[in-house]
C-alpha cells in the first residue's frame, strides 16, 4: 500500500496538471476534441516525462499554443510540425545535446546521445545512406508517452526492451532488406538471461541494450565480446584471457565467449559439455591426434568434475540420513556448502583450460565431501547405537519393574 500511494499521488497531479495546461494550450484544446481517448497524443501525454516537467506541445512542434487558428500556426516563424524520419535525432538533438537547457531540466541525463548515435548501425543507415526505416529516437522512447526506463509503462523500461528492440527486429518484413535474421527475441526469451528477466522479472537482467549498448547500438564484433560478457562475468573473461584458448581464439577469429555459449540463446551450462565425446564442445575443435594437448586436458577436467559432483551428491545424500535422524548436523550442513562452493569455483575455471587448476581446486571440495560423507555416516551409526542402548535399557528396566512386582506381590 505504501508503495501504492506514491504512484496514485503522482497520477493524480499529472491528471490535475493536464486540465490546467489544457486549458491554457490551444493545441491540447484541439486536439482532445478529436482524438482517440485511450491512445491519441493529447490524452496519453500526461504519461509523457516532458510534459510532467512543463514542456508543451509548442516548446516541440513551434508555434502558438495561443492561437486557435491552424493557418496561422503554420504561418509562425518557429512552426516545426512534425519531424519526418531522417530529421527525428536532430530534433531531439536541439535540446538534449544543449548542456546548458538540459541542466534546467534534467542534469542528471547526458547530452552526447546523439553523437553515440551517429557511431551506431542505426545511425550510420540513417544520417548516411538516408535510409528511413531505421530505428530512431521515437522508435525506442515513442513519441508523446515518452517515460523514464524505471517506469513500468515506458519502452525503455528494462521488462519492455526486448520488446521494443523485436518491434523492428522480430519483424521478417522490416528486416529483409538488411539480412538479418528475426528469431532474437525468440531465441532470448528461452536463455537463462531471458527467463531471468521476463519469467522471473529480474530487473538486472540483461536485455538486449545491454550487450549492444543503447543510442551507440552495434554488434558486438569479435574483439568486443570479451569487453561485452566480461561485464557482468568478469572472473571467467580473466581466466580465458590468461588461458591458452585466447591466442588461438583469436588466430581463428572465433569469437570467445559466442563460441561455447551461443549469443542470443544461452543456455545453463552443463557439466557434459566438457570432454572428449558427445555431447562435449572440446571435440568440435580438438580431436586425439591433433598434437595438442586438449583432447587430454579436456578429458582431465571432466573427470576432475564428475568425480567432484558424484562425490558432492553422496555426500548430500549421507547428510540427509543424519538430518532424517535428528542428529546435530550443523557442522556438516555449513561444511557441504563449502563443497558447493567448491563445485562452482571448479566449473569457473574450466575458462582457464588448465588441468592443473581446475584439479586443485576439485580435490579440495572432494576431501572437504568426504569428510561431509564420513561424520553423517558417523552420525547414523550413533543415532543406531543410541537407539540399540535405549532399547536395552528400556529392556533392563521393563524386567527390573516385573521383578519388583513380583516381589511386593509376594511379600504381600
Amino acid at each position: 500500500m505504501k508503495q501504492v500511494l506514491p504512484i496514485l499521488a503522482v497520477m493524480l497531479l499529472s491528471a490535475s496538471a493536464a486540465m490546467t495546461l489544457a486549458a491554457d494550450d490551444n493545441c491540447l484544446t484541439c486536439h482532445q476534441s478529436f482524438e482517440d481517448e485511450t491512445a491519441g497524443p493529447s490524452h496519453i501525454i500526461v504519461r509523457d516525462v516532458h510534459y510532467q516537467r512543463g514542456i508543451s506541445c509548442a516548446d516541440c512542434h513551434g508555434g502558438s499554443a495561443t492561437l486557435e487558428d491552424m493557418e496561422e500556426v503554420r504561418r509562425e516563424k518557429s512552426y516545426r510540425g512534425v519531424p519526418g524520419a531522417l530529421d527525428v535525432p536532430l530534433f531531439c538533438a536541439r535540446c538534449h545535446s544543449d548542456a546548458a537547457y538540459m541542466h534546467e531540466h534534467n542534469p542528471g541525463l547526458p547530452v552526447d546521445q546523439l553523437e553515440k548515435y551517429k557511431t551506431s548501425v542505426h545511425g550510420h543507415l540513417l544520417l548516411e545512406k538516408k535510409d528511413p526505416h531505421v530505428a530512431t529516437c521515437t522508435s525506442c522512447h515513442g513519441v508523446h508517452d515518452i517515460g523514464s526506463a524505471k517506469l513500468p509503462h515506458s519502452k525503455t523500461y528494462p521488462l519492455n526492451i526486448p520488446q521494443t528492440c523485436g518491434t523492428c527486429h522480430a519483424d521478417e518484413a522490416h528486416m529483409a532488406p538488411y539480412g538479418i535474421p528475426t528469431d532474437q527475441v525468440e531465441a532470448y526469451a528461452q536463455s537463462v538471461h531471458g527467463q531471468a528477466l521476463l519469467e522471473r522479472k529480474d530487473l538486472g537482467a540483461p536485455a538486449c541494450n545491454d550487450c549492444h549498448g543503447n543510442h551507440g547500438a552495434a554488434p558486438p564484433g569479435v574483439a568486443s565480446l570479451s569487453a561485452v560478457c566480461g561485464t557482468c562475468h568478469a572472473l571467467e573473461a580473466d581466466l580465458f584471457v590468461s588461458s591458452p584458448h585466447k591466442a588461438a581464439f583469436e588466430a581463428n577469429d572465433y569469437p570467445m565467449c559466442e563460441t561455447c555459449h551461443s549469443n542470443h540463446r544461452i543456455v545453463r551450462p552443463l557439466d557434459a559439455w566438457i570432454g572428449t565425446a558427445e555431447p562435449a564442445l572440446c571435440v568440435n575443435c580438438h580431436g586425439d591426434a591433433d598434437g595438442t594437448r586438449g583432447f587430454e586436458t579436456a578429458r582431465g577436467i571432466s573427470k576432475a568434475i564428475a568425480d567432484l559432483a558424484a562425490a558432492h551428491g553422496q555426500a548430500e545424500t549421507a547428510l540427509e540420513e543424519a538430518v532424517t535422524k535428528g542428529m546435530m548436523t550443523t557442522d556438516e550442513e555449513f561444511r557441504l556448502k563449502e563443497v558447493d562452493q567448491n563445485l562452482i569455483q571448479t566449473r569457473t575455471l574450466v575458462h582457464a583450460f588448465n588441468m592443473d587448476s581446475v584439479s586443485g581446486k576439485a580435490e579440495e571440495g572432494l576431501q572437504k565431501a568426504r569428510q561431509v560423507q564420513q561424520n553423517s555416516a558417523r552420525l547414523v551409526d550413533e543415532y543406531y547405537f543410541r537407539r540399540k542402548g535405549l532399547g536395552l535399557a528400556t529392556l533392563g528396566i521393563t524386567i527390573l519393574v516385573v521383578g519388583l512386582y513380583l516381589m511386593i506381590k509376594r511379600l504381600g
